[in-house]
């Protein structure tokens, strides 16, 4: 054995700094995307935004600043240089990324966006109410103890026995009148607006909206068969078997069907309508429209940052080459050029499905065709992996909706004819077929296989039942109508 010395090439990425940043934000949402731009400003004095009307550099417009793609078989979309020479003769006042002009913080019609309406919670508004009933204060602690223990449905979930043992100690001799002082207090909150509140169980609910409904001697009878099929057949009515319900009540389809629907008119969750619900909003990244016959993406100017060199800051640097600001001079300059080429391989990527669903644009979901990310992503020449960090939390609006880029991406299966159909068209038929069916007799899984077949595509019973699941669709059984 002896020591020796070997020389020997090899090729290997190397993930550098400015390329990990590139792939970290790539796979960022819009929202993550500005949340971290956010913190690149806080920390780099060198990067600011392009405000429009003000001193310093002149933005360039997008299309223009971002640099053409490289092709490449690496997970994320590359650059040929590392950022050694990026733009040295270049005047740094002029490198930026532009998008659409941000809103004016002044400007009093932004305003609204910011604007949250004042919704009252289902314990304030029955404790409004509370305060203007003529109870004594003891009664009103109980009523009130009461309304803390229900559930944002406005169901009170606990039994009275369980709330008598977290009393506060000395409000009740025995357990036996704090169980009866409950009892009275729940009688008083199920008396309380909005109707329902208060109850113990979906039927219980049900039964105290009918018992408050006013009703003449023409109404009173409907409500007294709506009350029966509640109080006593409501795991048929959820079933469907209007005949076993029919059969027990003694009652014709006539007034069965107007029970049904007076039943269906009321709020199983009184107090869902005071809980508290936060609005969220998409920002779409690309815009499609129809040009001159052909559907184009472009990038949406709103969700695109405008970022650029402070002018002060580089030309102090420029008189100064040895200043410690170097460094971060450098990373803005990164961060610019990174943010350009995600949203032009954003661009590039929407622009190839557009492309390959034309039909969906034009007719809608039935005419989906199956994709998959590597057809993308040899179409474009680059890393499948690139495509799925592109397509997750990126949207797409168009005159058909606003939807994620993945949502173009789907399986498929065969038909006759030896192609391919969407899953996403395939659940499209089976929501048409089961709008259109006759309620009377409803298509079943198999019937609605055997549709499929005639017109080519070939799906099992259970992938229809699968599909029809997703789309919320239930069963035969419970579609059929009187």
């Amino acid at each position: 054995m002896k020591q020796t010395l070997q020389l020997r090439l090899s090729q290997h990425l190397a993930l550098t700094p400015q390329l990990q940043q590139s792939i970290r934000l790539l796979q960022l949402s819009t929202l993550d995307l500005n949340q971290e731009i956010e913190q690149f400003l806080i920390a780099n004095p060198l990067l600011e935004r392009d405000e429009p009307n003000t001193d310093g550099a002149a933005f360039v417009p997008a299309q223009e600043a971002m640099p053409s793609l490289q092709s490449s078989e690496q997970p994320p979309a590359e650059s040929s240089n590392n950022g050694a020479d990026d733009g040295e003769d270049t005047p740094w006042s002029n490198e930026s990324f532009s998008g659409g002009s941000p809103r004016d913080a002044n400007d009093e019609d932004n305003d609204f966006a910011e604007t949250q309406t004042a919704v009252s919670s289902l314990r304030d508004h029955l404790l409004a109410q509370l305060g203007m009933t003529q109870l004594s204060d003891r009664d009103r602690g109980f009523v009130h103890f009461i309304v803390e223990a229900l559930d944002e449905d406005g169901y009170l979930a606990q039994p009275l026995e369980d709330l008598v043992a977290v009393l506060p100690e000395g409000f009740c001799e025995s357990e036996e009148e704090a169980l009866e002082e409950l009892r009275i207090a729940l009688r008083h909150v199920q008396s309380l607006d909005p109707s329902g509140v208060g109850a113990r169980s979906p039927r219980e609910c049900l039964e105290l909206q009918l018992h408050n409904l006013d009703t003449d001697d023409e109404t009173r009878p409907l409500r007294e068969l709506s009350l029966a099929i509640v109080s006593h057949h409501l795991d048929q009515l959820a079933a469907r078997d209007f005949t076993r319900i029919r059969k027990a009540l003694g009652c014709g389809d006539e007034d069965l069907r107007a029970a049904h629907a007076l039943i269906l008119s009321l709020n199983p969750r009184p107090g869902a309508q005071y809980s508290a619900s936060e609005a969220r909003y998409v920002t779409p990244d690309v815009m499609v429209k129809k040009l001159r016959g052909k559907w184009t993406a472009s990038l949406n100017r709103e969700a695109m940052p405008r970022l650029r060199i402070n002018r002060m800051y580089a030309n102090i640097l420029q008189r100064n080459r040895g200043s410690g600001l170097a460094g971060q001079l450098q990373e803005a300059k990164w961060l610019i050029k990174n943010v350009q080429q995600r949203f032009d391989t954003i661009l590039r990527v929407a622009q190839a499905i557009v492309d390959r669903q034309r039909a969906f644009f034009d007719h809608g979901e039935v005419a989906m065709r199956p994709l998959t990310l590597r057809e993308i992503a040899d179409a474009l020449s680059l890393h499948e992996s690139t495509i799925s960090r592109v397509t997750t939390q990126k949207y797409l609006s168009s005159p058909r909706g606003t939807f994620e880029l993945k949502y173009f991406f789907g399986s498929h299966v065969a038909t006759d004819s030896g192609g391919a159909a969407s899953s996403t068209a395939i659940r499209a038929l089976i929501k048409q077929l089961v709008s259109a069916e006759d309620g009377h007799k409803p298509l079943s899984d198999a019937r609605i296989a055997e549709i499929l077949g005639e017109q080519g595509i070939v799906v099992a019973r259970r992938t229809v039942a699968k599909y029809r699941e997703s789309l919320s669709i239930p069963p035969v059984n419970l579609r059929k109508s009187l």
